[in-house]
């Protein structure tokens, strides 16, 4: 919205002023107010106009609701700002599931280098058999040559 446009609705023709256009605040929730709103969505038929109308009425948004039940299926349902109350078992699994998924990263890593280190292994088994097999024929050679000389 531009300056014109705000001085137009406040009924002032476009004139500037010396005072400041507020800002619109953000809509906060309340947990009850969630709840009941969840719980006329979800006493509505599904694909009714009905539940449109709710979400008109109250003027909501369909990811509103969404949000919302997520909130409610994750016990954080708390009033809206954008943060739900951090209680010590959510943040103990949160730092569990952080070091958690850290773990399952070194330990893909740790099984790469585990397959390399194998296929290495493999190689240089394979080396030292031919080594040692050359070095029987050079041996086997070696005996025949000086048996010959005698």
């Amino acid at each position: 919205m531009t300056l014109a446009d705000q001085a137009a609705m406040s009924g002032q023709n476009g004139q500037a002023t010396d005072k400041q256009v507020s800002r619109p605040t953000r809509r906060t929730f309340t947990a009850a107010y969630k709840a009941r709103i969840l719980a006329a969505f979800d006493a509505l038929p599904e694909g009714s106009s009905e539940r449109g109308a709710l979400m008109r009425r109250e003027r909501l948004y369909h990811s509103h609701i969404e949000h919302w039940r997520k909130q409610q299926e994750n016990g954080t349902l708390a009033s809206s700002t954008g943060k739900p109350k951090k209680d010590t078992e959510s943040e103990e699994l949160a730092r569990l599931r952080a070091e958690n998924k850290k773990l399952k990263a070194d330990a893909a890593k740790l099984e790469a280098k585990n397959e390399k280190l194998t296929s290495e292994l493999g190689k240089t088994k394979t080396a030292l058999n031919i080594a040692g097999k050359a070095f029987a024929l050079l041996d086997d050679i070696s005996r025949s040559a000086d048996s010959d000389e005698t």
